[in-house]
């Protein structure tokens, strides 16, 4: 308890100290490549103080130079940090309530990350609309096709939007697989417990070409190479139509 007391208390106060002159900062020199870079050093920091060890593998797979949309399984509220740590530059769509925190929520909406409100079908049209205007504008994303976090640590089902935003875009689809987060944090506790979370970069799928129609296939294929990166316990129990 100790340990997770101490996260959250220099998650906060770097956010209270930080953030505000972080965002003047960003508003003064036009960009908000440094309000983004430490952002992601804090969430180092919090994983190295949670005691959370990452095993990443498949770097390599990542494709140079190009927007891509990176889809990861979501097991915890650990895995957005986890995963956005090893990653280059990305933006991300997260649900609404992530941007009504003061100070982060400013400073997401600054960079560029998108809110989806998962209450309004017209409105989460429109946040993927805005990512694919993102994406051919050179931004790759970090989505979590879930949707939500598992309560189980089991794989779940696949929404559609984030698929119809890729193949809009004509971007290649980069799978990760997240594996041993659930352990970390349990749905609906914050305590955070010390242990190893395998991140696992597969093979980029493309989309070129595709029509949206295709998005089934598509999510079929993203689906099945994260279930390659899982422990038996963490792939689901039947079969799933995406």
């Amino acid at each position: 308890m100790l340990r997770t007391l101490l996260v959250y208390a220099v998650l906060l106060l770097l956010l209270l100290v930080l953030g505000p002159p972080l965002i003047l900062w960003s508003l003064i020199v036009g960009n908000t490549d440094t309000l983004y870079s430490v952002g992601i050093f804090s969430a180092r920091i919090a994983l190295r103080l949670a005691g959370v060890r990452l095993i990443v593998t498949g770097t390599e797979k990542i494709p140079a130079g190009k927007a891509v949309v990176f889809m990861a399984n979501h097991q915890s509220n650990c895995d957005p940090p986890a995963v956005a740590a090893v990653l280059p530059p990305v933006l991300i769509m997260a649900k609404k309530e992530f941007f009504r925190i003061p100070i982060m929520g400013t400073g997401m909406r600054m960079r560029g990350f998108i809110p989806v409100d998962r209450s309004s079908r017209e409105r989460a049209f429109q946040a993927v609309d805005e990512a694919v205007a993102s994406l051919k504008a050179g931004h790759s994303f970090l989505v979590f096709p879930e949707g939500t976090r598992s309560s189980t640590g089991r794989l779940q089902h696949f929404k559609r939007g984030v698929f119809v935003m890729a193949i809009k875009a004509g971007v290649p689809i980069v799978p990760i697989s997240v594996s041993g987060a659930n352990k970390i944090m349990h749905r609906g506790g914050f305590r955070i417990h010390p242990g190893p979370v395998r991140i696992t970069f597969h093979d980029p799928i493309p989309t070129a070409g595709c029509s949206v129609a295709e998005r089934s296939r598509v999510a079929q294929q993203v689906r099945q190479a994260v279930i390659e990166g899982l422990l038996p316990e963490e792939r689901p129990l039947g079969p799933h139509e995406d």
